[in-house]
């Protein structure tokens, strides 16, 4: 009897790129799981993953918070593209829940659903104030936890990245980045594509000319292909052909970018504008391939996607906007208070790259399901709304079925303004974390939200 070739879960294909040290992770293969597709091939179970979706200034209630409780929601406009028949069963849209902590909106918003305390005010700007978190963004909480563990470390701790850029306010970290180890201390997003696919490689940080020139890290790993290619089976070679395209398919779109066609200096957050208009979808589509590919790779197990930042400015100009999502929410008038058209035109927008992000994992098969199977995911904001401010009926989107231990497809709706720190322990039980309790002060529980466990 034949022995079945296995492989370790976390398999490299090594060589040389223009003198730099490249490697490229293999994504799951029938080698690495057992005859099930249920475990590991070691007998290990297929690990859980836990990431933050972020995007800035809240929604509009009367279009996103959906009709219907449990498995019968009907989506509106807004979550519209979340619950497409695909998707649906992997995401569950939280409503009614509201911060504890708050006492300044964005501020209050964004500590107390990251991290479940008030935020650290360290000072006045402007006729506003100046904060930080005053502990860890849930991201970290587990990302410390998974990588004090041998068993549950990858090869980065976790990995952050961003998609609209910064145009926000000088009102501290709080206002600038999502991921934070403790006050002051944070993990900023990467938004240039490139230089996370050469973190993701190894390449280095290149010259635009040189990195244009250079081989194909699939060139530079031929010889260990070619000798894995031999060993594997039918379906693992076709796995491992639509593995590396996606890769050179990565590559092409970073290579022919015009911010390395246009200029001799590397940009700082690549894909530049076009006539004056951020490429927003663009890279929002690239960093999803990038998160999933890391992802099924098994380099890292804790993402974060700050979509936009906290108060964002970002011209959403597909939704026909002409200022600032910030200044917009303020100032945006339509036959009174409620009808803010291009405010809801660029929260729709914002759903649908949700929903790009969320297809992604979905479409990445591992084991017997898929990414997202394996995934628990916080999808939220800073605000309820950005013309109110308010920090009542919090958008909460829980995606991800945590390998069976969330349920999915189903709107948990709370009728008596729950702290929206039930939703970060039912998480944090969801990936594994036993704690008796999460949050401090106001923002403090020791109780989950039942709906969403499975």
């Amino acid at each position: 009897m034949s022995t079945r070739f296995t492989l370790p879960r976390r398999t490299f294909l090594r060589g040389l790129a223009g003198g730099a040290l490249v490697s490229v992770a293999l994504p799951p293969l029938e080698a690495m799981f057992d005859v099930h597709g249920e475990a590991l091939a070691g007998g290990d179970p297929i690990p859980t993953r836990f990431g933050v979706w972020f995007w800035g200034n809240g929604v509009r209630r009367a279009h996103w918070t959906p009709d219907g409780t449990g498995a019968g929601w009907t989506a509106r406009h807004e979550t519209e593209p979340l619950a497409a028949p695909a998707l649906r069963p992997y995401v569950s849209p939280v409503t009614g829940f509201e911060i504890k902590t708050a006492t300044h909106p964005h501020h209050s918003g964004m500590a107390g659903i990251l991290t479940g305390h008030r935020y650290h005010e360290i000072g006045r700007v402007r006729d506003t104030i100046a904060s930080t978190f005053a502990q860890p963004s849930i991201d970290q909480v587990v990302a410390q936890r998974w990588w004090s563990n041998p068993s549950t470390r990858a090869r980065y701790r976790s990995l952050e990245v961003g998609v609209c850029r910064f145009t926000g306010t000088d009102e501290g970290t709080t206002f600038q980045h999502l991921s934070h180890n403790g006050p002051n201390n944070v993990n900023p997003a990467e938004y240039s594509p490139r230089a996370v696919f050469d973190r993701l490689f190894g390449g280095g940080a290149l010259a635009p000319q040189v990195t244009a020139a250079r081989r194909s890290v699939l060139d530079a790993i031929r010889g260990d292909l070619t000798g894995l290619r031999g060993r594997v089976s039918t379906a693992d070679r076709t796995r491992i052909d639509q593995h590396l395209e996606s890769i050179r398919s990565i590559e092409l779109r970073l290579m022919t970018s015009p911010a390395l066609c246009t200029t001799p200096v590397r940009p700082a957050e690549g894909y530049p504008d076009l006539m004056g208009r951020e490429q927003i979808q663009e890279k929002n589509e690239v960093m999803s391939d990038l998160v999933a590919m890391a992802l099924a790779c098994d380099l890292t197990r804790v993402f974060s996607v700050l979509f936009s930042t906290c108060g964002s400015g970002v011209v959403y100009w597909m939704a026909g906007a002409r200022n600032g999502m910030h200044q917009l929410c303020h100032d945006e008038r339509v036959a009174g208070a409620e009808q803010q058209p291009t405010v809801h035109a660029a929260i729709r927008f914002t759903m649908e790259s949700l929903a790009h992000f969320l297809n992604r994992l979905r479409m990445t098969p591992e084991g017997a399901g898929n990414l997202l199977d394996r995934c628990a995911i916080l999808c939220t904001t800073e605000l309820s709304e950005g013309f109110t401010h308010s920090n009542d009926e919090f958008p909460i989107l829980v995606a991800g079925r945590a390998g069976g231990r969330l349920r999915g497809g189903v709107h948990v709706r709370s009728t008596t303004r729950e702290n929206t720190s039930k939703v970060l322990l039912t998480l944090l039980r969801a990936v594994g974390d036993t704690r008796a309790s999460f949050g401090g002060g106001p923002g403090a529980t020791s109780e989950v939200v039942p709906g969403l466990m499975a």
